[in-house]
């Protein structure tokens, strides 16, 4: 990367309760290793679980990764990050996560996963960031978003800023296409 190359990031979300050989860790660090070859850096909060694969399979093919970690959390950073940054609590940590990113992907998780998504979300609809991809990866995400749609005021503009992918290598393809001209 030369100083005219600006650094593109990409942030992965997901559960931290999932190990090899659940689906989405799989998952994880195959999406983590496709981001790496194709020259992004990989973004994460630092623990296990998705954030551990993804960081690992950037880390196994020479990538650079970032993980976004907390002063007070309790748990030690996975052991693949290659640079760190500290934040002294959540809200500042999903800040980090979010401005630094030309796009993202939500793997399957839990509460916490939903209100990164949640959040990241909302600031691409109010336009408080730029438009950027924003890929809910695997078969999880349909119904849920259908029963959002169902139950909250959730309409279809607001889905079409989502895009869904069913495999690693459909959800980095749409990263490097629509990523493209993201200006942080």
């Amino acid at each position: 990367m030369t100083s005219e190359t600006p650094e593109r990031i990409v942030t992965i979300f997901g559960g931290s309760k999932c190990c090899e050989p659940d689906p989405e860790y799989v998952q994880a660090q195959r999406v983590g290793e496709m981001l790496a070859h194709e020259g992004f850096t990989i973004c994460t909060g630092g623990y296990l679980g998705v954030m551990e694969a993804a960081s690992r399979g950037a880390h196994d093919v020479g990538g650079r990764v970032l993980g976004i970690v907390m002063n007070q959390f309790k748990h030690e950073p996975n052991r693949y990050l290659t640079d760190k940054v500290a934040t002294p609590h959540f809200y500042e940590r999903l800040q980090q996560l979010i401005t630094r990113s030309v796009g993202f992907i939500a793997i399957r998780g839990g509460m916490g996963t939903v209100t990164e998504l949640s959040l990241v979300w909302n600031k691409i609809q109010t336009r408080v960031i730029g438009p950027r991809p924003l890929v809910l990866l695997g078969e999880c995400w349909p119904p849920i978003v259908s029963a959002w749609q169902q139950h909250l005021a959730v309409s279809d503009a607001d889905i079409a800023v989502l895009d869904f992918a069913n495999t690693a290598e459909e959800a980095v393809a749409i990263i490097k296409e629509k990523s493209q001209g993201v200006i942080l």
